[in-house]
């Protein structure tokens, strides 16, 4: 079953993030990678000698997963040497933290591909300068998105998923159920605009899981909003459009599409919300 939830180990990792920090010296190499939809940006920093990473650390701008898998490859390769450290895969560091919810796994899982760059880098003698913190811009994984687009572009349109007439009143809603109903219930909402953010936050006070859907690259609504979405529990899957729903007479399931992968996956829910455009 594919999920939005994190394991207890990423959510380790991601709180108490280890080798954090840079690297200086001849004997240090600078790997670097980043997603232009999501706006992850990592940095990879190893310490050589005899051809063993001596030490490791790195520099993540991005979303939970973005940190827990860069803090866990830190602690994988540490001693290795670089031949052992370049077979490390994406695949190795996500069944460390036992497992990534699918989004993320494209998305933010680039911790390997930044390490490989260091050592390739290291190999041909090719030196970065650290990445400006301050010269980051924000990031769209996981409860951050970037900004939303001048007044004049519209937000992307959203079809609602097949089956909506057959669950209408059996988990699907055209309108806000009251979020006390929702208690211990697995809501996805799908974005409506700012009203839709608005209210999965209300939700997300009441609900188990509170999933908000949008084919946007960015959050609707005023930077308090987008701020207040950035803070707060809500699994925010961007660039993605909803499907299909399903489950034996009442709704257990809305299958998803993840337009930057082109990939379908289902997501197991108990309530789907899609509003009238605000």
């Amino acid at each position: 079953m594919k999920s939005t939830s994190y394991s207890e180990k990423t959510l380790d990792h991601f709180r108490n993030p280890r080798n954090v920090g840079v690297l200086e010296g001849d004997d240090v190499a600078i790997g670097r990678v980043g997603n232009p939809v999501c706006g992850d940006l990592m940095e990879m920093y190893i310490r050589v000698r005899d051809d063993r990473i001596e030490d490791i650390k790195f520099q993540t701008f991005g979303c939970g997963s973005a940190v827990a898998t860069s803090s866990m490859i830190t602690e994988l390769v540490k001693g290795m040497t670089l031949d052992e450290a370049l077979k490390v895969t994406r695949s190795d560091v996500a069944d460390a933290l036992d497992g990534l919810p699918p989004i993320k796994m494209h998305c933010s899982n680039l911790a390997a591909d930044a390490l490989h760059d260091a050592i390739n880098n290291w190999r041909q003698g090719i030196k970065l300068e650290p990445m400006d913190p301050l010269a980051v811009p924000a990031k769209a994984c996981g409860p951050q998105a970037p900004a939303a687009p001048a007044a004049t572009e519209a937000a992307p349109a959203v079809a609602e998923p097949a089956g909506a007439d057959d669950y209408l009143g059996k988990g699907y809603y055209r309108s806000r159920p009251d979020p006390a109903h929702l208690q211990d219930l697995r809501l996805l909402v799908v974005d409506a605009g700012p009203d839709s953010l608005a209210y999965a936050l209300e939700a997300a006070g009441q609900a188990a899981r509170v999933v908000f859907l949008s084919p946007a690259a960015y959050l609707p609504g005023d930077a308090d909003l987008k701020a207040r979405a950035k803070q707060s529990d809500l699994k925010i899957l961007l660039r993605s459009e909803p499907l299909a729903l399903g489950g034996e007479g009442v709704l257990e399931k809305i299958r998803v599409h993840d337009l930057d992968e082109d990939e379908e996956y289902e997501l197991f829910v108990d309530a789907v919300v899609f509003l009238t455009k605000s």
